[in-house]
């Protein structure tokens, strides 16, 4: 399904390694004709400095490119699902954190907030997995989410088999296709690359 029109719910979880290519992908979404990307952040994600960068320069520069404030406290993502106020919901990068409270159904944070509420409409969740435990200790967790309707992955790789052999990262160069495919209720595929 084309992305023309389309209103996009994009959060950020901490996995901060990948925010730089993440927002790349956003700014090219952003060019299609009318789309509305709607950012919303963890706490972790809006609140923490890390060897990547400053969260202000973060937050400054997605609310740059959306055009729009971002989403940061629970009260404001509980209403996303009521309002129906998106078609679509990705989570890039989603941490492993995040992805064990959403295999768990944990709802303390924005961004857990924001895909409970918007899963209520039976409307697609896609996940960009980054985590260094995906193969170990989060394996169980994204196995659930797999096998869960309305959720959809972002296909993803191992960042470096040999000095992290239990990590794996998404590929930002899917996000755009995954979430047309998830519109028309379909994994992309391979999801494994």
């Amino acid at each position: 399904m084309n992305l023309e029109g389309k209103k996009i719910g994009f959060a950020f979880t901490g996995s901060f390694c990948t925010f730089r290519k993440t927002i790349e992908q956003m700014e090219k979404l952003m060019k299609i004709k009318d789309i509305q990307i709607t950012p919303i952040m963890s706490f972790n994600s809006y609140n923490l400095d890390s060897k990547f960068g400053k969260a202000e320069e973060f937050i400054e520069k997605i609310e740059n490119v959306t055009t729009n404030k971002i989403i940061h406290s629970i009260p404001e993502a509980e209403p996303i699902g009521p309002k129906k106020m998106f078609d679509i919901l990705i989570v890039a990068p989603c941490s492993g954190n995040t992805i064990a409270k959403l295999a768990n159904d944990i709802i303390d944070t924005p961004v857990t907030m924001a895909v409970k509420s918007h899963l209520r409409n039976d409307r697609p969740v896609v996940i960009a997995i980054s985590t260094n435990n995906a193969l170990s200790g989060a394996a169980e967790n994204i196995g659930k989410i797999l096998n869960r309707k309305n959720y959809y992955f972002v296909p993803f790789k191992q960042d470096n088999p040999i000095s992290k052999p239990n990590s794996v990262v998404f590929d930002p160069t899917y996000i755009q296709k995954t979430l047309e495919y998830a519109l028309d209720k379909e994994q992309i595929q391979p999801i494994l690359l």
